[in-house]
């Protein structure tokens, strides 16, 4: 039925809706195009944001380039300076030699010490000096004329050429008595090759190399290039261009689209200065393709939302803006758990977190590689899981503390440091932190430490009583021989010449030792070489083959590293000797010994086990102690040799054993020395 005006209320309705429709797709129409200029706005700020952020952490690296290479030389003529000061003090008291410059020079790590009269004769050095027939490419005599004519008292020479061999040094000289000349030097190749790595143009060149949208990176002075990466053959010159001529004037960041090779990019630019002063500008070119490609990307998508939002109306817009916020959010919480996660992950500590209910929550990465276990192993369960020691599970009992203790974790004893704390979660459940640090390396190296200054205590005394027993010994042995060549008795003469036999071979028996006294308290310097380890114990493996098998022991090599080491070829070979040889003299007879080589981060590990009778703790604690032996016959020194050659280069010796298990030795060196 119709009403006065001829429309019934339907028809009405429908209008309405149809000019409500209208209205709403007119204004999404509208949003799309101004969602699509604000996009290219925001892209552009987003790009000039991005770009001046980029610059200003180049400029950064830059400044930090220069001032890590400037702090490392006044580090280094720090150090050296206070070297020549040292030597200055015992040279005007008269206490300077050349062995004691050479001794000087190993202690403090220099590469050479040496003493100029103010002639500019070389009057003392740290090392004998090799003829050569190479020219010289530098004379210290006139290097070091500031100091023989009494101008300076200090003089920095810096980096130079090596006299005769090849390579770089880096040295220092100092005014000594009557103006002779003090002067230390180290080797320079690293610290060259430091400042070659650090230098900002290889920063760009691998900041331009990893990222594929930077066309060009380049530092500009107004007269050249100073240094770039990337297509840099069309930059114009500052001088040709007003648009740099300004940004050098303001000193200031500026941005600017410009033609290159054929196409339109964003460029950005920013001064460099150093010390106050302008040197040029970081001029940094970026693609607009990924811009264009974006653009028309939003465009694309904003007419599709546009129409979608039209054919189903407001309800379906409602729905999409939902969604989007909804995803928004979810990104957001998965970014920040992702981050927290990455955190723990990456952290050196081993960290676990649990509560009583649930047990064992978090297990990061250093706590598998700590605990030799897999996360999904561990979770969920009790912490009985990986400490199996009272004492050790008697930390979830105390109250939030730091403290040091030894627990066995698998078959190995570790030192750990262990931290506790508790916190309260959303459900008001008590959870536990504990972060762990293994300390088992950095106790066994101080224990090193100490027992390598108590030998070499030991070894100075050994030396000393050596020298003042040898002479005597030597005019026993040599009486008793000529007693019992030229003077017979006239009864018991077999009796007279046996026990003069017998002194005569005493007396050799104790030279024989005190000469190894001497050789300990003396020991050869290191001299590293290059060899394969696999010919080392493939030598040792044929060396002890026979002996091993007529007391039939079994001796198995794990070469899972098989790659060239730099050692003393011989003074290893003595190492692997003596702990291959104590463990036969531990087994007897009828075992078995393996030796297994692994690597890992430059170091190599390397262990000779056995299945002797193992050791109680008041020997294993004790073994490398100097003349301490449980063999009859022993002089106590080879496990002290073994240490001490280890130590020399710079490694690490370790020992675990226990009564009926047997003992396994643990090598820890570096590849190279």
């Amino acid at each position: 039925m119709n009403s006065k005006n001829g429309k019934t209320k339907p028809d009405r309705q429908y209008r309405f809706i149809v000019v409500i429709f209208l209205i709403i797709a007119t204004l999404m129409i509208s949003s799309a195009v101004l969602e699509l200029q604000q996009s290219k706005k925001e892209l552009f700020q987003l790009m000039t944001k991005q770009a001046h952020s980029l610059l200003e952490s180049l400029i950064i690296a830059s400044q930090n380039s220069l001032h890590a290479t400037a702090y490392l030389d006044d580090l280094t003529e720090e150090r050296l300076l206070n070297n020549a000061g040292l030597v200055k003090r015992m040279y005007e008291k008269n206490q300077i030699s050349n062995k004691i410059l050479t001794e000087l020079s190993d202690q403090n790590r220099t590469f050479r010490a040496l003493i100029f009269d103010k002639q500019g004769n070389k009057i003392y050095s740290s090392y004998q000096e090799k003829r050569t027939e190479q020219p010289a490419k530098h004379d210290p005599r006139q290097i070091l004329q500031p100091i023989f004519k009494g101008e300076q008292d200090t003089l920095m020479i810096g980096y130079k050429q090596a006299r005769f061999a090849p390579g770089y040094r880096f040295a220092v000289a100092l005014a000594a008595q009557n103006r002779s000349a003090i002067v230390i030097n180290i080797a320079a190749e690293e610290m060259l090759k430091f400042k070659r790595d650090i230098d900002f143009g290889a920063l760009i060149r691998k900041v331009v190399k990893e990222n594929p949208q930077i066309l060009y990176i380049a530092l500009q002075s107004p007269e050249t290039i100073l240094a770039a990466s990337g297509a840099i053959r069309q930059l114009d010159g500052i001088e040709q261009s007003a648009f740099l001529q300004k940004v050098i004037e303001d000193s200031s960041f500026a941005t600017r689209t410009t033609p290159f090779e054929e196409s339109e990019i964003f460029e950005a630019v920013l001064p460099f200065a150093n010390s106050g002063e302008i040197i040029g500008l970081f001029r940094l070119g970026l693609s607009l393709e990924p811009v264009r490609e974006i653009n028309d990307r939003i465009f694309r998508r904003m007419i599709i939302i546009t129409l979608i939002l039209i054919a189903i109306g407001f309800v379906l817009f409602v729905y999409i803006f939902t969604r989007k916020r909804l995803n928004v959010l979810q990104k957001e919480y998965s970014v920040v758990e992702t981050y927290s996660g990455s955190i723990i992950d990456n952290v050196s500590d081993a960290i676990i977190v649990l509560d009583r209910l649930s047990g064992i929550k978090i297990f990061n990465a250093a706590a598998e590689k700590l605990f030799g276990l897999n996360k999904k192993d561990v979770l969920n369960r009790d912490l009985e899981k990986i400490f199996s020691q009272p004492e050790c599970l008697a930390l979830l009992k105390e109250e939030s503390v730091l403290k040091q203790m030894s627990c066995k974790i698998g078959k190995h004893q570790k030192d750990l440091l262990a931290s506790k704390s508790s916190f309260l979660d959303q459900d008001e459940n008590e959870n536990t932190i504990l972060v762990i640090r293994d300390l088992t390396e950095q106790k066994q190296m101080q224990a090193q430490l100490e027992r390598q200054q108590r030998l070499t205590a030991m070894g100075e005394l050994a030396s000393g009583v050596a020298h003042e027993i040898r002479n005597p010994l030597n005019t026993i042995g040599t009486i008793v021989q000529q007693l019992d060549k030229d003077f017979e008795p006239v009864s018991e003469k077999e009796e007279y010449h046996e026990l003069a036999g017998l002194v005569y071979n005493e007396v050799k028996r104790i030279n024989e030792t005190v000469q190894d006294f001497l050789r300990f308290s003396r020991p050869e310097p290191v001299q590293p070489t290059h060899f394969l380890i696999s010919d080392l114990f493939k030598h040792l493996e044929r060396q002890y083959k026979p002996a091993m098998e007529s007391k039939q022991i079994r001796l198995e090599i794990f070469l899972n590293w098989q790659g060239e080491v730099f050692w003393d070829n011989r003074q290893m070979k003595q190492v692997f000797i003596n702990l291959i040889q104590n463990a036969m003299d531990a087994i007897g007879e009828n075992g078995h010994i393996s030796i297994s080589v692994n690597a890992k981060d430059e170091k190599l590990q390397i262990q000779i086990k056995d299945d002797g009778p193992g050791m109680p703790e008041n020997i294993r604690t004790n073994i490398f102690n100097l003349y301490f032996t449980t063999k009859a016959e022993g002089t106590g020194i080879g496990l002290s040799i073994v240490q001490r050659i280890i130590y020399e280069h710079g490694g690490v010796i370790s020992v675990e054993s226990e009564p009926g298990l047997g003992t396994v030795f643990t090598v820890q060196l570096p590849i190279l020395v």
